[in-house]
């Protein structure tokens, strides 16, 4: 087994040794995601200076450009972006990059990147989806007159159209966006200042994180913002499912009449394999 335990940063370190396929799975991503909202609350709320927070706002600034070139690197001593992000700001900023802490918890810092980053994703599986719904209108539209067997139980059954089949996966592909929909605003709540879940002492402005981060709403609860952990993630998946469900029908319909026992379409050479014994063969492989 490759264990990583001596690379751990003291924070998590354990004298148990860690398996290094589950050090890169709960890191993840989170190098990617961080935000400089809490800051601005700090300072609004008046728990730090304001000199603090102009070198504080600078430094997560720089941080970022740094981010966006690809020039930030997650040490293993560090784990993750929130370590390694207070690090670079002490070294930037002094003692002001140690209060950036205040009133934080891992708990609530990974949670609401884990919205964000939902919700980013969300966004843009509904914009692709919405692409492939007007598609398929205009493929029903022009396609009304051309004539297709309607099919039960793989028998012919009546008279149909191209237009009425294209249609039908428009259709359930609207109705999908609105289990997008309902995951989007799942991920949409704000859980930051929550910390462990039991919230802070501190006064903290949740509603100014919340308008600062573009979220609709905030957990109010701090206990159920914890527990909304995974809760998120199962209804973007719900989602996600429904609208593979409806791609996927569709694929197998195409294949099936790209077969040569129906013949109704024939997909291009780019997007077909073919046999090494039967080369007359257009295998819907994609």
């Amino acid at each position: 087994m490759n264990t990583v335990n001596d690379a751990l940063s003291p924070l998590w370190a354990k004298d148990l040794p860690l398996d290094a396929a589950i050090h890169r799975f709960t890191v993840g991503r989170d190098p990617e995601l961080d935000l400089a909202a809490h800051v601005r609350m700090l300072a609004a709320a008046k728990l730090i200076k304001q000199s603090d927070t102009s070198a504080l706002l600078g430094a997560l600034q720089a941080q970022y450009a740094l981010s966006m070139a690809g020039a930030v690197r997650i040490e293993a001593s560090q784990e993750d972006c929130h370590t390694a992000l207070e690090a670079a700001l002490v070294a930037a900023t002094g003692e002001a990059g140690k209060r950036i802490h205040l009133a934080r918890s891992r708990n609530d810092q990974v949670l609401v990147d884990l919205k964000l980053f939902t919700r980013s994703r969300l966004w843009q599986v509904a914009e692709a989806t919405r692409r492939v719904f007007d598609q398929l209108i205009a493929r029903s539209e022009q396609h009304k007159a051309d004539l297709l067997p309607g099919y039960t139980h793989l028998q012919i059954a009546m008279p149909s159209s191209f237009g009425l089949w294209f249609g039908a996966y428009a259709e359930s592909l609207s109705d999908d966006v609105l289990t997008l929909q309902t995951a989007y605003r799942f991920a949409n709540r704000n859980p930051l200042g929550s910390g462990a879940g039991y919230g802070s002492s501190f006064p903290l402005n949740r509603t100014l994180t919340t308008e600062l981060l573009g979220f609709e709403g905030l957990h109010v609860n701090v206990v159920y913002a914890q527990m909304s952990r995974g809760k998120t993630e199962q209804t973007a998946l719900t989602a996600l499912a429904a609208v593979a469900t409806t791609i996927g029908r569709m694929a197998m319909d195409i294949c099936l009449y790209n077969s040569q026992n129906f013949g109704f379409l024939t997909l291009p050479d780019a997007l077909t394999t073919g046999s090494s014994i039967m080369p007359h063969k257009k295998n819907p492989d994609v």
